[in-house]
């Protein structure tokens, strides 16, 4: 490797690294922005698309969405959703973790349904990434959360539904721009959000200056987290990328206990510390992988 290709990587690192720590704080946003998880979605997604029109018109023009870009937000919508619910009734660390889950299930996806078998490694990986899960779930008594099994069980669900979107969009990135999709993925998935907040009866606007600002922040997080790792990881080996994304969990639970208390007993952090590690054996098992250099984890 030549010293301008080492420079080039370590840049694409330290961008990976950057963007992943700005998803880290979207749990912490959601819980102060004062209104109910679904409209925390919907100010996300509204604020964000003022910054992301300008990009994907300056990545190669708007066109219309496709109909995998359609897809794309409706799937973003469910994993916004359900994970903003985690976030709500389990510790943020808790549901971050599960939520990452996803490509565990994008690999189980390709063997099972595309046929495309994985090599042995990822039975291993996900006998681990389950037994993680166990782990975390199998102890609740003190756990922090309105109701931890109900905040977990939307946490695990939102990693199938990220793992369709990130499906959907490795087929749409065939074709067309990662900002482009990032928009009309946004687009998508507002108006569905906002209807799911007015049909649970959600407090919609925020309640506090700071309120308002957390969700200005998740707007911002949106684009500058989400746009780093896309263009980080169409830089770097997805092997590398997979592992450094996972400090978007470890971060977000950090954050967790230092903001809102929320400590993790020993046996959560040995179940968050086996997921991680089936999530990187998984990610490295897959057989084409699956990911495409657009996705990035949740959130």
């Amino acid at each position: 490797m030549t010293e301008a290709a080492r420079s080039a990587r370590w840049r694409a690192v330290a961008v990976l690294v950057l963007g992943a720590c700005t998803i880290a704080f979207s749990p912490i946003l959601v819980r102060l922005t004062t209104t109910g998880p679904a409209a925390a979605a919907a100010w996300r997604l509204g604020l964000a698309l003022p910054f992301l029109v300008p990009l994907a018109a300056r990545g190669g023009g708007i066109a219309p969405p496709s109909r995998l870009a359609l897809v794309a937000g409706v799937m973003f919508a469910l994993d916004l959703g359900f994970w903003h619910y985690g976030v709500k009734y389990t510790s943020v660390g808790v549901a971050t973790l599960l939520s990452n889950l996803a490509p565990v299930v994008v690999t189980a996806f390709a063997w099972i349904v595309l046929k495309q078998r994985p090599r042995p490694a990822f039975l291993l990986a996900l006998a681990l990434a389950l037994a993680g899960v166990g782990l975390i779930a199998a102890q609740r008594r003190g756990a922090p959360g309105l109701d931890p099994p109900l905040g977990d069980l939307f946490s695990v669900t939102t990693a199938l539904w990220y793992a369709l979107y990130m499906l959907a969009i490795a087929q749409a990135r065939r074709r067309e721009t990662a900002s482009a999709l990032m928009l009309w993925s946004s687009a998508v998935g507002l108006p569905l959000v906002l209807a799911a907040a007015l049909l649970l009866g959600e407090q919609i606007l925020p309640a506090t200056p700071a309120g308002w600002l957390a969700c200005l922040g998740l707007g911002l997080v949106h684009v500058g987290g989400q746009g780093a790792i896309a263009w980080a990881m169409g830089r770097l080996p997805a092997a590398v990328a997979s592992v450094v994304v996972l400090v978007q969990p470890v971060l977000a639970a950090f954050l967790g206990w230092l903001l809102f208390h929320e400590a993790m007993t020993a046996l959560q952090m040995l179940g968050a510390v086996v997921v991680l590690v089936g999530v990187v054996l998984a990610q490295r098992a897959a057989v084409p992988p699956p990911l495409s250099p657009g996705s990035g984890p949740a959130g």
